[in-house]
């Protein structure tokens, strides 16, 4: 009978294991023992035992198959549509975060050039200065002056008889690849020597249609302050054109459709 009630327990929760004393002391404190529960019961970590027993992979290990890790700075970006330059001033721009300054060096092969955005003097943004009368991109803090390979080419508070520290190679600009393709200029974000004539083995994406004189194109350039990804999901929903641009694009109709909310009746 000392049993009964366990046994009553057993019956009123059915998944409660039942576990009878085994032995005479365990009768006598009336303390019940009950099994440990499967769920509970420690067992042998596979995870951690396949971790231990696979191999790190190195680099050389990755093969051909796997996945090339995207690299933001081997790519051509496009800084403006060559129509909103000023072709008598430079023009700043912030592109993946890197200040740039984009100017037009007519004392050269006429080209554009893209440099830092900073003075090596005191770092001023050199997209605040101008271009000087012998059109040389100058500084707007002390008046120095660069040509379109970034070196320095007058320093007005330097001695005239003085030695040329100019030339000095810590008073360059970092100069950027660039070129114009598709009426866009277009510069690539490396500076290091080695990536001088990227444009032989990697140029721009080309739209051949932008060149075709029988298509009419519209450049237009805009400031978003979010990224690349609200914008594409932005443009994938057409169905917010005609509200949140009301007025600007197209018409949503005259009214509702009223039988739209119609619910048809489907028990004749």
């Amino acid at each position: 009978m000392e049993n009964l009630p366990l046994l009553r327990l057993q019956a009123l929760c059915p998944s409660l294991p039942l576990a009878m004393p085994s032995n005479s002391s365990t009768q006598r404190s009336g303390r019940v023992v009950f099994p440990t529960p499967r769920h509970q019961r420690r067992r042998p970590n596979s995870a951690r035992l396949a971790v231990a027993d696979e191999t790190p992979r190195t680099k050389e290990s990755w093969s051909s198959s796997d996945e090339e890790q995207f690299d933001w700075l081997d790519q051509w970006y496009p800084f403006a549509p060559v129509c909103d330059l000023d072709t008598r001033a430079p023009h700043g721009k912030t592109v993946l975060g890197i200040n740039v300054v984009a100017w037009y060096d007519r004392r050269g092969t006429g080209e554009w050039r893209v440099f830092d955005d900073a003075c090596p003097h005191r770092l001023a943004p050199l997209s605040e200065g101008r271009i000087d009368d012998k059109g040389r991109l100058q500084c707007v803090y002390h008046g120095w002056c660069f040509d379109g390979a970034g070196a320095c080419k007058f320093i007005p508070q330097a001695p005239a008889l003085g030695p040329p520290v100019h030339n000095n190679s810590k008073a360059c600009v970092a100069s950027y690849p660039c070129v114009v393709q598709n009426k866009i200029l277009w510069f690539y974000p490396r500076t290091e020597p080695e990536y001088k004539d990227v444009l032989q083995r990697k140029r721009p994406p080309y739209i051949p249609v932008i060149d075709d004189p029988s298509y009419f194109t519209v450049f237009g350039v805009r400031d978003l302050h979010y990224g690349y990804d609200i914008l594409v999901e932005n443009l994938m929903d057409p169905a917010h054109a005609s509200y949140a641009h009301k007025g600007m694009l197209f018409s949503a109709g005259n009214g509702e459709d009223p039988g739209r909310y119609v619910v048809p009746d489907l028990t004749t």
